[in-house]
């Protein structure tokens, strides 16, 4: 039986543009009235589900887990890689230190694993052994902090800082709005990183949709207990009347509502943010000044396994019409209130 040929789809496009002009030459110098083209079908891409395929193995660096959050990404990582029997999960130590971090990618790229996860300690540091395992034919998910260049990645997925700080501003507002010269303060996260002024661009760029608000005062924490205790402290003493609190990071909250709780302070309502198990328990059991979470969801990283695992095999997103796994992801950052808590609980983190 002989070989029958299937044209590429860039051969498809233009095949129909030349059968398209044609039958536009024939409907000009014929008395029969032209029928109108219809366009082909698309070609239906193969999409990735749960049935086992070909077998990949999968290297994850991440930085070391000093973080309930980072922590969370990597019991996410873990978990979603058990749920596909053809996948092996090769995953580091982890490491702050950013020489110690590009000797384990060195070591997953070694090894030639088929596809890396790497979310990086230092994006812009990192970047030179993404570029080095994507020139080597190992395709990066290039996890939360970005690389310097899109060279060094396949895909990036992420959360959006710049969403979180806009979402808690815009819920803010509209519990405030009715107030006349309300006035808010912010515990934000480590001033030096890109995603802690992002976070405060956001809500600065929502609380100018309410011109009765004011924000009165920010301190900055280090994303601990410990940080936001002192921090919070600070504010509390300085500002004796406000009306809400933005606090960037749900760790260093637990110290902010213990300092809260020391100085007896009820006056006001707070929004945390990240999605912690904690803070969601608080929300629900509504007995604090903490009302809402915004998330970064760590979640993430089993939506890494899962497009890590699709790259590999040569699969594209089911839902979508495109046959290659998107450039980059952007995640939502939702608000988690009273009413919605019990549909996010299982996400929050320890």
């Amino acid at each position: 039986m002989p070989e029958i040929s299937v044209p590429s789809r860039r051969g498809l496009l233009f095949g129909t543009a030349a059968v398209s002009a044609g039958a536009l030459l024939t409907g000009c110098t014929s008395n029969e009235p032209s029928k109108k083209e219809s366009n082909p079908a698309p070609a239906e891409a193969p999409v990735s589900d749960d049935k086992p395929g070909k077998p990949v193995t999968i290297g994850f660096a991440g930085p070391q887990a000093d973080h309930g959050w980072l922590n969370a990404i990597n019991d996410n990582a873990r978990q979603r890689a058990k749920k596909y029997s053809d996948v092996t999960l090769e995953i580091t130590e982890g490491s702050n230190d950013t020489a110690a971090q590009i000797g384990q990618v060195q070591t997953l790229i070694n090894k030639k694993v088929d596809v890396l996860v790497i979310l990086p300690a230092d994006g812009k540091a990192l970047t030179r052994i993404g570029l080095e395992a994507m020139k080597a034919g190992i395709p990066v998910i290039n996890l939360d902090r970005i690389f310097a260049s899109p060279q060094a990645y396949r895909c990036w997925i992420g959360g959006d800082n710049y969403g979180m700080g806009l979402n808690a501003g815009n819920y803010i507002g509209e519990r405030l709005k009715g107030k006349p010269d309300a006035k808010v303060v912010e515990l934000a996260g480590v001033d030096n990183l890109e995603l802690t002024k992002q976070r405060t661009q956001g809500f600065d760029d929502a609380l100018r949709n309410y011109p009765n608000i004011r924000k009165v005062a920010r301190q900055a924490a280090d994303f601990t207990v410990e940080s936001g205790q002192a921090k919070m402290a600070q504010l509390l003493q300085a500002q004796s009347d406000f009306d809400a609190l933005w606090n960037h990071d749900d760790d260093q909250g637990v110290g902010a509502l213990r300092a809260i709780a020391q100085a007896g302070r009820k006056d006001f309502l707070m929004v945390g943010g990240a999605g912690a198990k904690s803070a969601m328990d608080a929300i629900k059991a509504d007995d604090s000044v903490l009302k809402a979470t915004v998330l970064y969801p760590p979640t993430m990283s089993a939506s890494a396994v899962d497009i890590a695992r699709a790259v590999a095999q040569g699969k594209g997103v089911g839902g979508m019409a495109e046959m290659e796994i998107p450039a980059s992801i952007t995640l939502y950052s939702a608000v988690v209130t009273k009413d919605n808590v019990d549909q996010y609980l299982p996400t929050g983190f320890i």
